[in-house]
């Protein structure tokens, strides 16, 4: 029961810098969207090419909070230990995030609500084009086990 709490709490941790990128607009949060809206907002004067830049700086640091809260739950909370225990642990949050990441937030929040639309650019919808989904997707199914096992593998380093 615990890890189902946990893998939510990973899931807020993405979703509240998202809510807070697109506050005062979603041109704030235009840092995540492809090129090609990046610059018909810096060209319509919504944003400059700095702000698009800090913004997304900051994005990234907001971020990284999540990997210290899932090494913390699963080694300090949960006290797992050796490899396959915190892998799978691991691989739960990170699964949890992806998934959450791929149906709530691409899916559904992008893509069938009006709260990332951008006026001015909706010629360029889908904002998520397909090649964009297949890799979010590769990284959520291939890359979160390799990152879990990394992980895990690195922690046994510290903690026995």
């Amino acid at each position: 029961m615990i890890l189902v709490l946990e893998c939510l709490v990973v899931c807020f941790i993405l979703f509240l810098p998202c809510v807070i990128a697109i506050a005062n607009g979603a041109e704030q949060g235009v840092f995540l969207y492809e090129k090609d809206v990046q610059e018909r907002v810096v060209q319509m004067g919504l944003i400059t090419k700095d702000k698009i830049n800090r913004n997304g700086k900051v994005f990234r640091i907001t971020l990284l909070p999540m990997v210290g809260f899932v090494l913390w739950a699963v080694y300090g909370i949960n006290g797992a230990r050796g490899f396959v225990q915190p892998f799978l642990q691991i691989y739960a949050m990170a699964m949890a995030e992806g998934l959450f990441g791929r149906f709530f937030i691409d899916w559904y929040w992008v893509e069938h609500t009006k709260a990332w639309t951008i006026p001015g650019t909706e010629d360029l919808k889908p904002y998520i084009p397909k090649k964009k989904k297949i890799l979010k997707w590769m990284i959520t199914i291939v890359g979160n086990p390799i990152i879990a096992a990394a992980l895990a593998e690195i922690m046994l380093i510290f903690i026995k």
